[in-house]
């Protein structure tokens, strides 16, 4: 191992963008950085993330200086490809539900939800590859005879990356493997039959190659190694340091808590997915729909910006003088609600005002981020520490409202881009070859301990019930 390893790149292809960060291998430093947007949506060419992608590197300086590479991305999105490796059909991305009907199927071809979730740790939904798979293969039929291989989306931006056009050279990690619901994660191995189950037949169908954590899986043209990279939650995890009995809150768009396990999980109720991490653990984990587009919805219904909304927030009374959100405002899957919508409960003369509609909405968002968090202990996930992360993080108010909804401290890392990060400590770790991921200095962690409020807690519980079948 050389003395100096030198800079790595970190990428984070998601749903809107692509980060690139440039940092030292060893002291984790950031020396540049890019960002470039591509289409928003739930059906995507990926030819826009590879645009996006060569934009981003460019704009952070180029990787010809770096001494590895890896990628991290959005979970569970199939990119279908052809035996020459060409893109059939646009993508669909985790968040199209147009195979919510096909992941039922799938379950009960399994067993049920508890012999799916057995065989793959998860129930599956919409969001997994596998329920989009059946999809394709029932509504585009010719489309689904061409497929020669399924990658996902970091699978296929590193594949671009190394420049290759031989399908032969994909590959992924367990963790981003994981989220297919055709992959053991116990015994990291594709689960075939689910796969033949979803494409409906037994054509030949190869599947992008598992690399170890701490390994390379290719080289550019220019002979710069391509770790193995992995998912965006799990490199998220991998950006912040979380370590067993830690939960990582990411407040993003949608809302997840995920924590890293040293074992697994199996949740027939299916609101507990049994990812792997990108480590060589287990990445448990609930998501929701509604989190910082709350805090959108709030800033344009106010007409404020996101500081002033926060201090709002603060200057009302825990509970809001009673008036309570649920924020199911794109449905909602964690609980399993599609088709449900917000709901304002305890209106008055008292809180209908400016303050309390600011302190509602905060504790609505962050009371289903307790709930999912109460899921993971539900399976016995230990929970020693919380960490909050994500764009509504950064609001002073949700720090402060989530430890008195938590009732325990949570900790705040700095702002970054943590899938990056994530993605940047993988290359280093590979390039390094140490026992675990670098430990990099980041900045200060934030701790925040509020009186608890479980009053508020039991209150928004009560209305989550209530609507039940609404």
């Amino acid at each position: 191992m050389s003395e100096k390893p030198g800079l790595v790149a970190g990428i984070d292809t998601s749903t809107q963008s692509v980060k690139v960060v440039i940092r030292d291998a060893v002291t984790g430093q950031l020396i540049r950085e890019g960002r470039a947007a591509h289409p928003d949506g739930s059906e995507v060419d990926p030819a826009d993330w590879w645009l996006a992608t060569q934009e981003a590197i460019e704009m952070a300086g180029g990787l010809t200086d770096v001494a590895a590479i890896a990628v991290a991305g959005q979970q569970h999105g199939m990119v279908a490809l052809d035996q020459s490796g060409n893109v059939i059909r646009p993508a669909l991305l985790w968040n199209d539900t147009r195979s919510a009907e096909e992941a039922k199927e799938l379950n009960i071809e399994m067993g049920g939800n508890s012999g799916m979730a057995n065989a793959v740790g998860s129930a599956l939904v919409a969001s997994f590859t596998a329920s989009k798979v059946r999809w394709l293969a029932k509504n585009e039929v010719e489309n689904a005879k061409r497929v020669a291989m399924i990658a996902l989306p970091h699978d296929w931006i590193s594949w671009k990356i190394s420049g290759s056009d031989n399908i032969d050279d994909l590959f992924t990690d367990r963790g981003d493997a994981s989220g297919t619901g055709y992959f053991d994660s116990v015994t990291n191995e594709y689960r075939k039959d689910i796969f033949e189950k979803a494409i409906g037949s037994r054509q030949e169908i190869k599947f992008p190659r598992i690399v170890s954590p701490r390994e390379f899986g290719a080289l550019t043209k220019t002979g710069i190694p391509i770790a193995a990279g992995t998912g965006d939650n799990a490199a998220a995890a991998i950006g912040v340091g979380a370590e067993p009995g830690d939960v990582v809150v990411s407040l993003g768009t949608s809302g997840t808590a995920f924590a890293v396990s040293k074992t697994p999980t199996h949740d027939p109720s299916g609101e507990v997915a049994g990812f792997a991490d990108g480590t060589g653990y287990f990445l448990p984990l609930v998501c929701t729909l509604n989190a910082a587009r709350i805090l959108d919805a709030a800033v344009q219904i106010l007409g404020v910006s996101h500081d002033e909304l926060g201090e709002l927030a603060l200057r009302a009374e825990p509970g809001a003088n009673g008036l309570t959100l649920l924020p199911y405002f794109q449905g909602e899957r964690t609980p399993n609600r599609p088709d449900a919508t917000g709901v304002f409960s305890g209106m008055n003369l008292n809180n209908s005002n400016r303050e309390d509609f600011a302190r509602a909405m905060i504790e609505g968002m962050l009371c289903g981020m307790v709930d999912a968090v109460a899921s993971l202990e539900k399976l016995g996930v230990e929970v020693k520490r919380i960490l909050l992360v994500g764009g509504a993080a950064k609001n002073l108010a949700v720090g402060k409202i989530a430890s008195a909804l938590f009732g325990r401290e949570v900790l705040i890392p700095p702002t970054g881009e943590y899938v990056a990060i994530g993605a940047a400590k993988l290359a280093a770790w590979a390039l390094t070859g140490t026992q675990r991921p670098p430990i990099w200095n980041l900045g200060t962690v934030t701790s925040i301990n509020q009186t608890p409020t479980p009053e508020v807690l039991l209150k928004y519980r009560k209305l989550r019930d209530q609507t039940q079948g609404w």
